[in-house]
């Protein structure tokens, strides 16, 4: 064991890591430097209505918080602040289907780890409370034009509830998308885990049998305990059973009133999971997140018609066996399948690189417009808003973004970014960095 004195050495070392982490040079003021909300004409720009719709040359006309018109024959109000957008292209603001922003910090820190409670079902817990509007992460990802993203938490069956967020906002409420939520259930494994894993068949059997007898168990609590808390609401002066926290968080999937999340990615444990759910009655409540394997399954997939939040991309294959790049194929075989597919880079600080997982995606099957599709208007029809987001109309929140590019490209720059109407800077700790040293005195020549 570590001495007294040593421990408390390391805890200052960690504090100290910590403090310049997230206090380097105007670290914070780049996610506090406010946004403008006003009314602003984008013209001259051409315009990706939606992943098969593109409008050559055109104006956007964005007033408070939403779209107000977008067209080839839109002329800028006289109260418009004109933004000549030649040479570049509007798009949606993408979405990530599956992160840990702003509920993680340092990696290395477990005081900067907001994502993983004790014990296994915690279905209770809301990753929203935990959100850090003041992330350092949170700039550097917008500034790739991801103006979206689910952030989960993990660790145990039930580890509690992922939430939507838009990537502005001083308070986690301001930043919940549509007030979106989702239970997230972590599949029990019931197969065997990579190359390394030597268990017996019978060892196997024997574990995957008793993880999945525990998931039963809890769920029967839970369809009970939702047959009792209706039984007493539903009559009045009738005893209050008690309060269980973690039953309590499991109502809304049971009464069918929020999705169910899935994370599984073994083809083995995508079977069972899509039966389990089957049995349970919630089959249509599901939404399957991870699925490395699941072009092993893509038919059952689809037959249950069950949309897939897939990724991360950019990884190497589950198996020796595999081909190389088989991760990267992953969202074209489901698409191909007729899967509903959209992509999640399942990161913290690199949800930046959800542009590369549409890159890699594209170039292995998914095509361009199918790759823009994965990170617009399929999480938005998989998340139940896209009436809201996930292309560029009139009426839809202004979430969009200019660049000088198609936006899976590293050489392509964002120009303008704007989340729910705000205009907002695009400056991040990386950017002051850079400029600072760009421009720094004394010079080289001193």
């Amino acid at each position: 064991m570590l001495s007294a004195s040593l421990s408390r050495r390391l805890f200052l070392l960690c504090a100290l890591l910590l403090g310049l982490a997230t206090a380097l040079p105007d670290a914070a003021t780049a996610q506090k430097e406010p946004g403008r909300q006003g009314v602003f004409a984008l013209t001259n720009a051409q315009i990706v209505v939606s992943p098969t719709d593109t409008i050559s040359s055109g104006t956007v006309v964005i007033r408070d918080d939403s779209i107000a018109a977008v067209g080839s024959g839109v002329a800028a109000p006289n109260d418009a602040e004109v933004i000549d957008c030649s040479g570049q292209t509007v798009y949606a603001g993408l979405i990530d289907g599956g992160t840990r922003l702003g509920i993680e910090e340092v990696g290395s820190l477990s005081e900067t780890q907001d994502f993983n409670e004790i014990g296994e079902v915690t279905a209770h817990m809301n990753a929203l409370t935990a959100v850090n509007p003041n992330s350092v992460h949170i700039p550097v990802t917008r500034v790739h034009g991801i103006t979206t993203v689910i952030t989960e938490p993990s660790n145990g069956m039930l580890p509690g509830t992922a939430a939507l967020i838009d990537l502005h906002g001083y308070t986690p409420r301001q930043m919940h998308a549509a007030g979106v939520t989702l239970t997230k259930l972590d599949f029990p494994s019931v197969g065997r885990q990579g190359p390394s894993d030597d268990r017996s068949p019978e060892t196997i059997e024997k574990e995957s049998q008793k993880a999945l007898d525990k998931l039963n168990e809890v769920w029967d609590r839970a369809e009970r305990y939702a047959r009792i808390d209706s039984s007493v609401t539903a009559a009045e002066g009738r005893r209050q059973p008690e309060y269980i926290p973690a039953m309590e968080g499991l109502l809304p999937v049971i009464r069918g009133e929020q999705p169910l999340m899935i994370t599984a990615n073994a083809a083995s444990d995508i079977s069972v999971a899509l039966d389990w759910a089957e049995e349970r009655g919630v089959l249509d409540q599901v939404i399957l997140s991870g699925a490395m394997e699941g072009w092993r399954v893509a038919d059952e997939i689809a037959e249950a018609s069950v949309p897939v939040l897939v990724g991360s991309v950019m990884q190497p294959p589950s198996r020796e066996s595999d081909r190389y790049d088989r991760a990267y194929e992953t969202p074209s075989l489901l698409r191909d399948a007729g899967v509903t597919v959209a992509l999640r880079s399942g990161k913290t600080e690199n949800v930046r690189n959800l542009v590369f997982h549409a890159g890699f995606a594209a170039s292995h099957g998914l095509g361009k417009s199918g790759a823009l599709r994965a990170v617009t208007t399929a999480p938005a029809e998989i998340f139940g808003i896209d009436d809201l987001v996930g292309t560029v109309e009139a009426g839809k929140k202004a979430n969009l973004f200019v660049a000088d590019g198609d936006p899976f490209q590293p050489t392509t720059d964002v120009q303008h970014l704007f989340i729910e109407g705000y205009k907002l800077p695009l400056e991040n700790r990386q950017t002051k960095l850079r400029d600072e040293f760009l421009n720094r005195t004394p010079g080289l020549s001193e």
